[in-house]
């Protein structure tokens, strides 16, 4: 009789933590939302976005544009339109300093541009080139930023450090500032991969970057690299067993969950499984998950807005997750969801926006 009450109590429990479980997902799914802002039409996929603040904040594309909002992407201005430039990201120290990097020639049709970087220092109404020591860069796909602090005669001080890594289709190279972005240096990646698309600093010593094994890519595996010497030198954590595959984007919500998304461009259309790699050790291992079932959702960008609650970009929709990646239903984010900000404020808020063929704004409902 006692066996049998304790085997009724635990089945009770379990089905109490089920059901907790659907409430917090539909109370997710009832107070978050995409909301789709109006923005100049581009045709193809737009790459990057960065907010300093919840209204202040900037996006670029590949046609050499970059727009401006300071009241949360309800209005936007054109600060720059530069032919035959290919922006590809963008970062800001704040509402003054940021930097802008491009792709590069010999990628993209129509692109003339060989400067891999630009910087501003009056909000984005100016950009001009700028200089670096070291290997010449071919072009950007991602950058980062690092705030850190230290004591400055006897008051708490900030410095920022400043990390860019490309580019797609190769060579891998990678660009550091360590004082607030007035100088950077180069250094060649090429002994780590091929291509690298994505960096992720936690801070001056140690991070991550999202890469591919080999320009061809028929022979190209994805691969997720560590650094915990600033980016002087890197080590191998993950590595994809399928050819055609590269890791193109990667978020950590907290300093042991991560995610980053696997993008496969096999030509078997049989093929339709889609995963994206996850860690719970602050990305010593990955491990594979199951995104979804369908050849032409190859993922792009990806958000969380705690270990468990976030999102995938693919090229067909948006997925979102309230359960750490265990399973996935579709949300509206647009087409080719490239980049994805989810940004946590000190007073307990939190606000995100995405960009792909369109841009969107995280609301609650």
């Amino acid at each position: 009789m006692l066996r049998g009450l304790i085997k009724k109590t635990s089945l009770m429990k379990q089905t109490f933590l089920l059901m907790l479980l659907v409430v917090s997902t539909s109370v997710f799914s009832q107070n978050y939302a995409w909301k789709k802002l109006n923005t100049e039409p581009y045709k193809g996929k737009q790459d990057d976005i960065c907010f300093v603040t919840e209204k202040c904040g900037w996006y670029i594309n590949g046609y050499g544009k970059i727009y401006h909002t300071t009241d949360g992407g309800e209005t936007w201005v054109k600060q720059l339109e530069k032919k035959g430039t290919f922006f590809r990201c963008v970062a800001f120290i704040d509402s003054l300093t940021g930097f802008a990097g491009t792709v590069g020639t010999d990628y993209f049709p129509n692109v003339t541009d060989t400067i891999p970087l630009y910087g501003t220092t009056d909000g984005g109404k100016n950009w001009s080139p700028v200089k670096y020591s070291g290997p010449y860069m071919k072009g950007l796909c991602a950058l980062d930023i690092v705030k850190e602090e230290y004591v400055n005669h006897g008051d708490i001080g900030y410095k920022y450090h400043v990390y860019g890594v490309g580019r797609v289709g190769s060579p891998a190279n990678i660009i550091i500032s360590n004082d607030d972005g007035k100088t950077f240096a180069s250094m060649s990646m090429q002994p780590y991969c091929d291509a690298l698309y994505d960096i992720k600093m936690f801070n001056k010593h140690e991070g991550f970057a999202c890469a591919s094994v080999n320009e061809d890519l028929e022979k190209s595996h994805a691969r997720i690299i560590h650094t915990v010497d600033g980016g002087k030198t890197w080590t191998t954590v993950y590595e994809s067993k399928g050819n055609y595959e590269i890791s193109w984007k990667c978020f950590f919500p907290s300093s042991k969950i991560g995610y980053a998304t696997i993008q496969s461009y096999d030509p078997d259309t049989t093929l339709v499984d889609q995963h994206f790699v996850k860690t719970i050790d602050g990305g010593l291992t990955w491990k594979e998950y199951l995104l979804c079932k369908d050849y032409k959702a190859r993922s792009f960008g990806v958000g969380f807005i705690d270990d468990n609650t976030g999102f995938i970009g693919t090229m067909q929709t948006g997925y979102a997750t309230t359960d750490g990646g265990l399973t996935w239903t579709k949300t509206d984010m647009g087409i080719a969801c490239n980049k994805i900000r989810i940004v946590h404020t000190p007073n307990g808020g939190v606000y995100g926006y995405a960009i792909g063929v369109n841009v969107f704004k995280l609301t609650k409902n």
